[in-house]
């Protein structure tokens, strides 16, 4: 991702040996779980910034408040009324308690909002106050240790002890998306890029936003590999002026379907 003023991209794929065992499975989006419809655990080279969806998605959802004054809200909260809105009923029935859970959180983020159903784990997390990075991987090759896929970016929305945690980004170590940069004004086309380090890469980019099951636009795929080597790719996408976006890119394929991922927020231009 980019930063969200800081940035949030995808964090190193890494494979050896050491099973984990993969945690929880994704429940309904704003269901009764953590679900579909979405630290810096790990050395991070650049930051790309945090993305978003929202318990109660809408179709025409516009630009929401900023998440602690700087971040795009990415999920799963459009703005900070829909925090609010969450915190009410969580207070006077105990509603959807995963929102204070960054690890529940970055999962249902990965795996609902994303559909990246391969990337079931908790590698690591790392909370210091109203801030948390969590990385999520994949089962490591032959069993070893697993892989991270990303360092999830989660900030909390809003205040109170029961503030609940909004993903705003991912950190970049390998692989990173940092073009346009985070938070920036674009129209259809956008170009997104970044730089990778692999061999034999594929990328494939999407526009997803709150309110949408499928991504509003996608390219696949984007050959690329090299040493800390550019990538880019012109993605047309059709959403309403003043949306917030999230533009995803992932490669895989060696091991996994999704080996790493980056994301990053934008808005759609008026």
């Amino acid at each position: 991702m980019t930063r969200g003023v800081t940035n949030g991209r995808a964090g190193r794929a890494r494979w050896a040996p050491a099973v984990l065992t993969a945690l929880g499975l994704l429940a309904g989006a704003c269901g009764s779980g953590p679900g579909s419809g979405t630290a810096t655990g790990t050395p991070t080279v650049r930051q790309s910034s945090p993305a978003a969806t929202s318990p109660t998605p809408s179709a025409t959802t516009a630009v929401g408040s900023l998440v602690a004054g700087r971040y795009q809200p990415l999920w799963p909260f459009a703005d900070e009324r829909q925090a609010r809105d969450w915190q009410e009923s969580y207070r006077s029935g105990g509603h959807q308690p995963w929102h204070l859970d960054a690890e529940r959180t970055a999962l249902s983020f990965t795996q609902g909002f994303l559909g990246f159903t391969g990337v079931d784990r908790v590698v690591k997390r790392t909370v210091t106050g109203a801030d948390a990075r969590v990385s999520v991987g994949i089962r490591g090759e032959g069993g070893g240790r697993p892989g991270i896929a990303a360092v999830i970016h989660l900030v909390r929305f809003g205040t109170g002890p029961d503030a609940p945690w909004e993903v705003v980004g991912t950190d970049d170590t390998t692989f990173s998306l940092t073009t346009p940069r985070y938070g920036a004004l674009v129209s259809s086309p956008v170009t997104v890029g970044g730089r990778i380090t692999g061999v034999d890469e594929s990328v494939r980019v999407q526009v997803r936003a709150i309110g949408s099951t499928r991504p509003l636009g996608e390219r696949c795929c984007v050959s690329a590999g090299g040493d800390d080597a550019p990538w880019s790719a012109t993605v047309t996408f059709r959403a309403d002026p003043g949306r917030t976006l999230t533009l995803v890119a992932s490669t895989g394929g060696h091991v996994a379907e999704v080996e790493r991922f980056a994301v990053t927020g934008v808005r759609v231009a008026r």
